[in-house]
Order: C-alpha cells, then sequence, then structure tokens
C-alpha cells in the first residue's frame, strides 16, 4: 500500500499558476507510474497527467496540453504538477495516484490515492 498526501493547492486568478506536490511513502517509489486527476463539484474524476517509473514516459489530457507538466524526483519520492496558464475550468480537487502499470489514464488503473488538493481559479 502506497500513502500519498498531497499539497500546493490553493486559490489563484486566471493566467496564474501552482505547483502541487505529491509525497509517497513507500521505498519503491520507483517502480511506480504516477499520475494527476481531477474532480470538479458535479463531475466524474477525470484524467490530468501521467508519468512513467523513470519519468522517460508522459501523457496528458488534450485540456491542459501545453499548459501543464508533470514531473517526478525519486530521490525525494515526489510527483509534482506545474499548472500554468490556469483557467476557471481547472477548478477542481486534484489527487494524486500511484499504480504499478506502465502509464494509464484510466482511474481504474490505480489503485492508490492521495486525500487530493484543491484548486481554484477566479476569472
Amino acid at each position: 500500500q502506497v500513502q500519498l498526501v498531497e499539497s500546493g493547492g490553493g486559490l489563484v486568478q486566471a493566467g496564474g499558476s501552482l505547483r502541487l506536490s505529491c509525497v509517497a511513502s513507500v521505498r519503491t517509489f520507483g517502480a511506480y507510474t504516477m499520475a494527476w486527476f481531477r474532480q470538479a463539484p458535479g463531475k466524474e474524476r477525470e484524467f490530468v497527467a501521467t508519468i512513467s517509473w523513470a519519468g522517460g514516459g508522459t501523457s496528458y489530457a488534450d485540456s491542459v496540453k501545453g499548459r501543464f507538466t508533470i514531473s517526478r524526483d525519486n530521490a525525494k519520492n515526489t510527483v509534482y504538477l506545474q499548472m500554468n496558464s490556469l483557467k476557471p475550468e481547472d477548478t477542481a480537487v486534484y489527487y494524486c495516484a500511484a499504480t504499478t502499470l506502465y502509464v494509464c489514464s484510466n482511474v481504474g488503473c490505480y489503485g492508490n490515492w492521495g486525500q487530493g488538493t484543491q484548486v481554484t481559479v477566479s476569472s
């Protein structure tokens, strides 16, 4: 079981930036594909970005491509999500997730989830 703790959320104006962090409590962090999902009120949880074990493979939702960047530091057991040019429609609770599968954008691939961090973008 992997424990995940997100941080870095907050309130930002449209066009601004935030960087989310997720620290994993596991000895073999490098064996996990990591991902970020988000869930807005009244909507289903949706894929944002994923990164492979060594960071060589990444994938993004079309809605964030070119604005968000996922990265990881295996020495610190941490995955990041740099979010630039934020829009009001990016407002959601952002969740970190981990899986031993290769990069996957499906919620069902991930058995380990954090508690989430709120991101609110004002217009």
